[in-house]
This record gives C-alpha cells, sequence and structure tokens, in this order.
C-alpha cells in the first residue's frame, strides 16, 4: 500500500478545508438570492482543526463570503430594491470573528467587523473586544485604537478610555487628528463632529465598493444633523428657547432647505434639543 507523504497529506487537509467552505458557498450564490442567508459553515473548531497549514487562506474565504454576501444584499438596498429577509448580521458577526481566530492578522476582517458591529448590530462592546484581540498581533496598526477610540467615545461615552485608544493610534500614526483627538474632553454637543471626521477617514480608506458607499451614506446624514444643529443654536441664541420642530428651523430662514435623511426617514428635534431620525440612521427602519 502506498504511503503519502506529510507534505502532500497536509496539503490535501488543506484544500479539504478550503473546498468545505467554498463548496457550498458556491452552490448557494448560484441558486439563492443573496440576501436570504449566509448558508452553512461548521464549527470554527472543526475548520481549524482540518485547515492544518492553510489557516489564513481559509479564514480569508470566510471574510470574503461575509463581503460578498453584505456587498450584494446592500447593492440591492442603496438602488432603492427591496430585500427578501433582514441581513444576517448575528451571522456575518460569527464568521468574522472565527476568520480572525484563524488567522489573528487578517487585516479585512478587523477593519469589516468595525463597519457591521457598531452601526448595524450595535454590539460595541464586542466590537472594542474583537479589535482588542487584533492589536495584540497588528501592532502597528494604528487604525485598530482608531476605531476602538471612536467606539469608546461616540456609542458607549467611555471618554477615558477613549482618550486612551486616541493616544495609541497617535504614537503609532503621528498624525495630527488622533493627537487632538487624544487631548480633547469630548463632551456630548461635540459627538456629531466626532462621528464626521471618523466616517469621513472611513469613507476616504475603504475599498470595498458597497461598505464605501455605506460609510458616504451615513456621513451625508450626519452632515444633515450638524446642519440642523447649527441652525438650532442660532434659534435659541435669538429666541432663548429650543425650537421645537424643523418645520420653526425653515420658517426662521435658518435653514435654506428642507434637510434630507438619506435613509429615508424624517429628522425631528427631541425635546432636549437633540436632533433626531426616524430611520435611526438606518435602512428599513420605522419611519412614523
Amino acid at each position: 500500500m502506498t504511503r503519502i507523504s506529510a507534505p502532500v497529506s497536509l496539503l490535501i487537509t488543506g484544500l479539504l478545508a478550503y473546498c468545505l467552505v467554498i463548496t457550498p458557498f458556491a452552490s448557494y450564490m448560484s441558486n439563492k438570492p443573496i440576501e436570504e442567508k449566509l448558508g452553512f459553515v461548521p464549527s470554527i473548531k472543526l475548520i481549524k482543526s482540518l485547515s492544518a497549514d492553510q489557516k489564513e487562506l481559509v479564514g480569508a474565504s470566510l471574510v470574503m463570503k461575509v463581503m460578498m454576501y453584505y456587498g450584494g444584499a446592500m447593492g440591492k438596498v442603496l438602488d432603492g430594491q427591496v430585500i427578501a429577509e433582514p441581513l444576517d448580521l448575528q451571522g456575518m458577526s460569527r464568521l468574522l470573528h472565527g476568520a480572525v481566530q484563524l488567522d489573528p492578522y487578517n487585516m479585512d476582517a478587523y477593519y469589516f467587523a468595525q463597519g457591521i458591529l457598531t452601526w448595524d448590530v450595535k454590539q460595541y462592546k464586542l466590537a472594542n473586544d474583537l479589535l482588542d484581540y487584533g492589536m495584540t498581533y497588528r501592532t502597528w496598526d494604528w487604525y485598530l485604537p482608531f476605531f476602538a477610540g471612536f467606539n469608546s467615545a461616540y456609542f458607549m461615552h467611555d471618554y477615558k478610555k477613549a482618550a486612551d485608544y486616541y493616544k495609541r493610534a497617535a504614537d503609532l500614526s503621528g498624525q495630527d487628528l488622533h493627537i487632538r483627538l487624544a487631548g480633547r474632553y469630548m463632551q456630548e454637543s461635540g459627538q456629531t463632529d466626532l462621528a464626521i471626521v471618523y466616517l469621513s477617514a472611513m469613507a476616504k480608506g475603504e475599498k470595498n465598493p458597497a461598505l464605501k458607499k455605506s460609510y458616504l451614506t451615513r456621513l451625508a446624514a450626519f452632515r444633515e444633523v450638524k446642519r440642523i444643529e447649527l441652525a438650532r443654536d442660532k434659534f435659541r441664541e435669538s429666541r432663548g428657547f429650543i425650537p421645537k420642530s424643523i418645520e420653526q428651523l425653515t420658517g426662521a430662514g435658518l435653514l435654506s432647505t428642507v434637510p434630507v435623511d438619506p435613509y429615508g426617514g424624517r429628522f425631528f428635534i427631541e425635546a432636549d434639543g437633540k436632533v433626531a431620525t426616524t430611520s435611526k440612521f438606518a435602512f428599513g427602519a420605522a419611519k412614523n
């Protein structure tokens, strides 16, 4: 009986693991609408044991699977089409976490996870835990502490932690923006500015077309929020009280055009003066 050499055996094992991920996905993609389901993927523990020395390849295939799924679904949404079912955000998160277990240096996994775990899944601590994990491996990558700093300040309101992350980003990048953010005491009134700075940086560096378009859409929404906030502050300074509606601002000539929410919602002013929208900055949210 012919014995198979160790290198050939490892290659066969790696190809088996790769096919285990790719073949069901390719079949699914050719026969089902992309927005329905992510499809079956074996447990990461099983994939890890089968991947042998092909872990980077298999990890990259998991990230590509998520990107193709998200790109197909969001492409339809951003073009005004209706998808059959809500995005499988939890499934996407699970695959991205699995990908970094296979390859902790996978850049796309961390960057893409940051895009969906925060705004869409709203799992801020989960996102920062993943970024902290990445920082132990990608020690040169200033983007990871930059992402974590934004999450800490904007979503979690932990400004001390945000300053620590921004200091790390500043030390790694030397960029003036990060140095200023690290030393800035970020109050609630500065949150929209922070979001605009962050989303501008994300959109500028994003190479995935679907995710880039998603960032630009959210950026446009926050720029409209900033425009309303400036008009609101002028109204309060001149009248001595907070306006009750957007219509008051347009009627007073403080807004040249009616603000448009690119998500299809309607902007309004809450009792405490905060600017909000019925879309909650997401497609498909309630618009009443």
